[in-house]
């Protein structure tokens, strides 16, 4: 059996009793079968192509099978079909017995097939139609198709059907030489949809599902990322890295990322806002397990940007406890965000213009104007490099919860060579406590700091906002001030709550008159300043035990500070100078 290069096989033993037929008989049975839309051509997976078929009428003789549990047998279900061929007349079987057909069976059988190679199962089974041999020019009736053609096997009397090369049915189609017009779409399934297509359609739905979102986001984050690079960039964020590489006492956490800052204010929600300067809106938020204060700016300005940076560029070179203290910035913003330890107890404006009479007590005033003076000396003379504030107000001074001064708000302040006496620069500050000849001329010395506090020993004095005071001589706050002392009145200002102070408060007076003098080199420098006011605090802790006059006090203090009395002059400026100071700010 194993010499044989080709052996014919038994369909079924029960059908081959019954497919005992003439030549003719096969011919015209075959010329009398079709494949109707009655028929089954599926079972379970597979297709069940004509002339093979499960009902009567559905397949040529010998061609039947036998659709049970989903699979797919020949015959009356003794072989397993595993899959059948139209295009390769093949029939692929899984069986545990293969019969060889009796000689005079072939013979005489209308439907047979046979097996090329070994009998190892699975087997791939070859079929053909018994029926004449092939007429020259003429189709076999077993190949109904017009686009066929008869081919004989090598067996004697046995042929083949095939599509012509010129029938080529479209994707997705067979070519059938069996059915009229020769060419069928295969059955489909309920989804309309073939196996391999529908496996196709979902895997590629499936990575598209999966891919576009991640790739959206890829994209998304990319876009972030170069974003926060060009603000990072475009802030100076270079120079910040490089000053932080140089300078030691900068910390390591100098710079903070976005992510950070919004985890700590919920996304800068209002809720978080405290309050705002002349640069920003603050937000009060929870940083690394520390409440902090985040400054942000209120408007996407160059200017303001560059006044954040030399914010952060002046604040990272002092450490002094009467100045806040920075922590760090991010610059991945459009708008950089500072961040600063958190001041809880508000602004010294707060504090001293309340609703009702009682404000800060005198005890208070005169230290918080200590501490100011000092630190502001530290920046004028004891930094690496002097620094001028160019913004001092009562706005700008954070009381903790123990009063203790935290002078803020450097957006405006600016480096001066150690060698030079002052800049020319566009005038920054805040009306009514700007230096007038820095005011009208832009030159910019640390004597236009001293000025602007003695604004605020003013303030302090007489509870008066300076940026809104008017006389009933349409005098602005620091002229009408200069005319009382002048005159001798100064009591008419000064605030109800603290007038009994008597002396110490003439002195304050006196310092905050020469501290405002037009002339910049009529001013004492902070270091003069800061002494002074050191001296009248600890001159009033011993006050009670002294006895000596108050007019003898006052003309020793004044002579002091290279004044002169009230009573010694009729006024505290020149002509000149009143008529400048007189002149209003324009706004």
């Amino acid at each position: 059996m194993e010499g044989r290069s080709t052996s014919w096989v038994l369909l079924t033993a029960a059908v081959v009793a019954a497919l005992l037929f003439s030549a003719s008989a096969a011919a015209a049975a075959a010329a009398n079968t079709t494949a109707t839309s009655n028929c089954t051509r599926t079972c379970g997976k597979l297709d069940i192509p004509f002339p093979f078929g499960v009902e009567p009428s559905c397949y040529l003789p010998g061609l039947n099978v036998t659709c049970r549990n989903s699979s797919l047998f020949l015959g009356d279900g003794t072989v397993q079909v595993l899959e059948i061929s139209i295009p390769n007349n093949t029939v692929r079987i899984n069986s545990s017995v293969v019969d060889q057909l009796p000689g005079a069976a072939a013979a005489a059988a209308a439907g047979a097939l046979a097996e090329d190679g070994p009998y190892s199962l699975p087997a791939v089974l070859e079929w053909s139609i018994i029926d004449s041999t092939c007429h020259a020019n003429a189709s076999s009736p077993a190949c109904r198709s017009r686009h066929s053609h008869c081919e004989n096997t090598t067996a004697s009397g046995w042929h083949l059907c095939h599509c012509m090369q010129s029938c080529q049915c479209a994707e997705g189609r067979v070519g059938n030489p069996f059915v009229l017009p020769g060419c069928i779409v295969p059955p489909k399934r309920a989804s309309g949809f073939t196996r391999e297509e529908a496996l196709y359609a979902s895997t590629t739905f499936l990575l598209l599902a999966l891919g576009v979102p991640i790739i959206i986001q890829t994209v998304k984050l990319h876009k972030v990322k170069k974003l926060k690079e060009k603000y990072f960039k475009r802030n100076h964020g270079v120079l910040l890295q490089q000053l932080i590489s140089q300078n030691s006492d900068i910390g390591e956490r100098m710079i903070i990322t976005l992510e950070e800052l919004e985890k700590a204010t919920n996304n800068f929600d209002t809720s978080h806002e405290i309050g705002g300067g002349g640069h920003g809106v603050v937000y009060k938020g929870l940083l690394h397990l520390q409440v902090v204060a985040i400054k942000k700016s209120r408007m996407v300005v160059q200017r303001e940007i560059d006044d954040f940076i030399n914010e952060v560029a002046i604040l990272s070179q002092i450490n002094h406890r009467n100045v806040v203290k920075l922590l760090g910035c991010c610059l991945e913003t459009e708008v950089p965000l500072l961040v600063y330890e958190f001041i809880s107890n508000g602004t010294l404006a707060q504090h001293l213009h309340v609703n009702g009479p009682k404000s800060l007590s005198w005890d208070d005033r005169l230290r918080i104007a200590f501490e100011i003076s000092k630190a502001l000396a530290y920046l004028h003379s004891a930094a690496s490099t002097p620094i001028l504030h160019r913004d001092i107000k009562s706005s700008n001074v954070l009381l903790d919860d123990s009063l203790t001064t935290k002078v803020s708000d450097f957006g405006a302040s600016r480096y001066i060579p150690i060698d030079r006496t002052g800049v020319t620069t566009a005038v920054q500050g805040t009306i009514g406590y700007l230096d007038l000849k820095y005011y009208y001329t832009g030159r910019l010395t640390d004597k236009s700091d001293v000025f602007s506090f003695g604004v605020l020993l003013i303030e302090l004095l007489s509870r008066k906002k300076p940026f809104l005071y008017q006389s009933d001589d349409g005098e602005g706050l620091v002229l009408h001030f200069a005319s009382l002392v002048s005159q001798g009145t100064l009591l008419s200002i000064i605030d109800p709550q603290i007038i009994e102070e008597g002396v110490a408060i003439d002195e304050v007076a006196a310092l905050a008159a020469k501290c405002t003098k037009l002339s910049g080199e009529d001013r004492p420098t902070m270091r003069e300043v800061e002494m002074t006011l050191e001296n009248l605090r600890g001159t009033k802790k011993q006050v009670h035990h002294k006895t000596t006059s108050r007019r003898k006090y006052e003309k020793d203090h004044y002579m002091s500070l290279g004044g002169r009395l009230p009573q010694e002059t009729s006024r505290q400026y020149s002509m000149e100078e009143e008529m400048l100071l007189s002149a209003r700010y324009p706004r």
